[in-house]
Parts: C-alpha cells; structure tokens; sequence
C-alpha cells in the first residue's frame, strides 16, 4: 500500500504509487506508525533531487523528517515548496535571483506569506508558463499555449488556455517564473 507523502499541486498529501521525479520536505509529519498527523512542522519547504551524493534513507524513518514527493518541480513549486539550497544550489540561487531575494531567511518568510495568502483570479493568458490554476476545480499546468490537467502520474487533457481562474501557484512563485525561472516539467506535458 503506497504511503501518503505525494503532494498535489495544492500541497495536499495524498497516497499514491508513482514517485515522481523530486523529493522534498517540510518537516516531520508523520508519527511511529508511518501515518500522516500534521500537514507541516517547518517553514523550510524545499524541493529536492532524487539522487544526491548517494544518500540512502528508509521513507518515514520514525523520529526524522517526512520524504515528500512530487511528479515535477512545477507541483512542487505550485504546493509552495523552492529549491534546496544544498542539492540544487544553481536552482536556489536562480529562484532567488528572479525573485529579489538575497537569502534563505526572508525567503522562507515571503513564502510562507504567500503560500498562506488567498487565491487569486487572473487572466490565464497573461501567467507565465509552469503556473497552476484551477479549471473545474482541477489543478491545470499552464505550458506552451494549454492548459493540462495534473494527475499522480503525469498530464492529460490539455486544452487551450483562455478565461480567468483562481491561480494555485503561491504568487511569490509565480513572480519567480514570470522573471524567468524555468521548472522542469514531467515528460507528460509534451504528450
């Protein structure tokens, strides 16, 4: 039975089989049994690599932080989460290059402010691609002229982008990308 450390594009965790391809964390969530108790226990939220430096850890290891995963680093960034300033040192500091930030501290606070911020209804011409919105309630992936429907395991039905929606994509990351940030995205999108 897979565990319930897949996030959504609205940082929900959910349980699901497919990996994805970043990990990340905030915090530990989960109690002896593996069971998720408490959606957060940090404001470090980061997205990390898979692989790094051949670090090995047993998931949901009791007492230590919850492993998080994420089909792409446009969920992550869409769930509220950056990049980690240790396994994706060139990712952290481009994001904090677009969005002004000079470090760690009042990034984590300005992301933390706008992770908890209301949503807000924008022209969805006018986002920047790897921005999330929500089209019948369904998080879409704005990318390359559609608008594609997240699922665990990659995106499916796109359609055009045209209206306005609620955007999902904390507005900080949203500046990130409108300031050419680019998140890499699940093989899927192109299919």
């Amino acid at each position: 039975m897979p565990l319930q450390n897949r996030v959504t594009p609205r940082g929900e965790l959910i349980a699901a089989t497919a990996r994805g391809m970043y990990m990340g964390n905030r915090g530990r969530l989960h109690d002896d049994q593996r069971r998720i108790v408490r959606a957060a226990n940090s404001m470090l939220w980061i997205i990390c690599v898979l692989d790094f430096k051949g670090r090995r850890r047993e998931v949901m290891t009791p007492g230590r932080y919850t492993e998080l995963f994420f089909l792409d680093e446009a969920v992550a960034l869409a769930a509220g989460h950056r990049p980690c300033a240790e396994c994706r040192r060139s990712d952290y500091r481009a994001y904090l290059q677009a969005v002004r930030i000079s470090g760690a501290p009042e990034l984590n606070e300005r992301l933390r402010e706008s992770r908890d911020a209301d949503r807000i209804i924008r022209d969805v011409d006018a986002l920047p691609d790897g921005v999330f919105v929500l089209v019948d309630d369904q998080p879409r992936l704005k990318w390359q002229g559609a608008l594609r429907r997240w699922t665990p395991a990659g995106y499916v039905d796109p359609v055009p982008v045209s209206g306005v929606a609620p955007v999902v994509t904390p507005d900080l990351s949203v500046t990130a990308l409108r300031n050419g940030y680019r998140p890499v995205v699940h093989p899927s999108v192109g299919a």
